[in-house]
């Protein structure tokens, strides 16, 4: 089996009486997308930045490519290869589709903001951005102003930023949220060619996407992982029927 890119290990954080994580354990290995999934409030979003390193668990580590990260902000892990899109855009929306991709290559780099001016005219950095927006469709719309695209567009963004960092992992929250089913399907298309060049660990909602893409799936309850498995180990697991897919047990 190959060694993981990703692995977090016995990770708890708690708010007050709140135990937003429990004992957490899941990795990600090379060439698969590992979906996380459970029903609001399950402590999702929590587990998430503790991998992403936005909040520094109560106890336990998060390892990647086999270094401890726990200790490490946000920006260490990116540079470390870790690229992640996000639940809500984080995307600036004055700027053009070109600019956002250039900061995404410029922010690997570990530049100051105010230099941005100048590495607009920075051909290596123009190079990364004209690549990535290739890769996601985007070339034509380069120069539009990003709050004029459509909400598909905008999560095609997303992973063209996160794909400038020439990322080795990326860590993928609600891609699918606000698409329809067209903007979808289009998008389950893409991740699944992405997942070997970078494993994914996507955190969705959309339950068609998830077992359409997932080689494994975490299902996570109340702060704590219940189950992982195949798409069709996941389907038959009754415990995971009841706590989060709203079925019984069939008589």
């Amino acid at each position: 089996m190959a060694e993981a890119v990703l692995r977090a290990q016995g990770l708890n954080k708690s708010y007050g009486a709140l135990q937003a994580s429990k004992d957490v354990s899941l990795d990600l290995r090379p060439g698969e997308i590992h979906a996380l999934i459970g029903p609001n409030g399950a402590g999702k979003s929590t587990l998430i930045k503790q991998i992403a390193g936005n909040i520094a668990p109560d106890s336990g580590r998060v390892e990647l490519l086999g270094r401890d990260v726990t200790a490490l902000d946000t920006v260490a892990r990116a540079r470390m290869g870790l690229g992640r899109t996000f639940q809500i855009s984080a995307l600036a929306m004055d700027y053009t589709v070109l600019q956002n991709a250039v900061l995404g290559a410029l922010g690997g780099r570990g530049r100051p903001f105010h230099f941005f001016r100048n590495v607009m005219k920075d051909p290596e950095l123009l190079e990364q951005a004209h690549d990535a927006l290739e890769r996601v469709g985007l070339t034509d719309d380069a120069n539009r102003r990003t709050a004029d695209l459509s909400h598909g567009q905008r999560r095609q963004l997303e992973v063209a930023v996160a794909l400038t960092l020439k990322p080795r992992l990326f860590l993928m929250d609600e891609p699918m949220a606000g698409l329809g089913a067209a903007g979808s399907k289009a998008l389950t298309g893409f991740l699944d060619g992405l997942r070997q060049e970078a494993p994914i660990l996507l955190v969705e909602h959309d339950m068609d996407a998830v077992f359409a893409l997932a080689d494994r799936i975490s299902v996570l309850v109340y702060g704590q992982i219940i189950a992982t498995g195949t798409a069709d180990e996941i389907r038959a697991n009754a415990e995971v029927r009841r706590a989060y897919l709203g079925e019984e047990d069939a008589a």
